[in-house]
């Protein structure tokens, strides 16, 4: 019986595998690509002609029994799209079945998005949760936040450049302006690691829309003590005070509702009362 090596690849920069890596894709004896295209390129650079599967979600049950027939033989390199593998994809559930199987599984080393953006982020690293890609639906989204909003770790998450600036602004009404960063491009051409506050970050990002894929970093809860939930009463005074003074409705509900604690949309329809 062969082994599953989990063989991370490079998410932009050809260059960042290890030899380790490569010698383990020119030994084995299948390798299984999430998508065969982008590993073929990784390939050609460096001279590897082990033969190669496809992987991913779609075919995950469909190819197992080609998978186990060649581990039956030899060993069996599982790779993604880029980076490490069981990470956002399928592999998981591969790495699930050969154990399952008693199949021996080595990880190796080697790239991934979310660390490269921790590290790079200036944010702190000594707690962290990667939560993946958030929801789609805003709904879900903001209840995805609330959840994570007392946790004092740093937050990861891997977004959409289409869904970037409404995923900013939501973080910023559920956990309030926190410090994050949005890495861009990691290892490629246009790589962009933007620091700043969510909000400066969703200005930033309206005006000029971005592309690519994206790695957004948040920083966790505050290890202070935060104050208890202003009660209606003080929110209508604090918002009445605002008002008076001139300012825009939708600035003044904005206002309250990082002080207070509250949502912002609730504050802005007692503005509207």
């Amino acid at each position: 019986m062969g082994t599953l090596y989990i063989v991370p690849t490079p998410i932009g920069n050809l260059e960042d595998i290890t030899l380790r890596a490569l010698r383990v894709l020119r030994e084995a004896r299948l390798i299984a690509a999430e998508d065969t295209r982008t590993t073929r390129k990784l390939l050609a650079r460096y001279n590897i002609t082990t033969p190669m599967t496809s992987y991913h979600e779609h075919n995950k049950l469909a190819k197992l029994d080609t998978i186990f027939d060649a581990l039956a033989e030899g060993d069996v390199a599982l790779v993604s799209d880029a980076g490490t593998p069981g990470i956002s994809d399928p592999g998981f559930e591969l790495i699930q079945e050969a154990l399952a199987r008693g199949v021996p599984v080595v990880p190796l080393p080697g790239p991934s998005a979310a660390i490269a953006a921790l590290i790079g982020s200036g944010l702190p690293t000594d707690r962290f949760l990667f939560v993946g890609f958030l929801p789609r639906q805003p709904a879900a989204l903001r209840r995805t936040l609330a959840e994570l909003a007392p946790l004092r770790a740093t937050l990861i998450a891997y977004e959409s450049p289409n869904r970037l600036v409404a995923t900013l602004d939501a973080a910023r009404e559920v956990l309030g302006d926190r410090p994050a960063v949005v890495a861009r491009e990691l290892t490629k051409l246009h790589e962009e690691l933007r620091r700043g506050t969510l909000s400066t970050l969703a200005d930033h990002f309206r005006a000029h829309p971005p592309r690519g894929e994206i790695t957004l970093v948040i920083g966790g809860a505050s290890e202070a003590p935060s104050a208890a939930p202003w009660d209606e009463h003080a929110v209508r005074r604090a918002l009445r005070e605002r008002l008076a003074r001139g300012e825009p409705r939708s600035a003044a509900a904005r206002a309250v509702a990082e002080e207070s604690g509250w949502n912002r949309r609730d504050v802005y329809n007692l503005s509207v009362d």
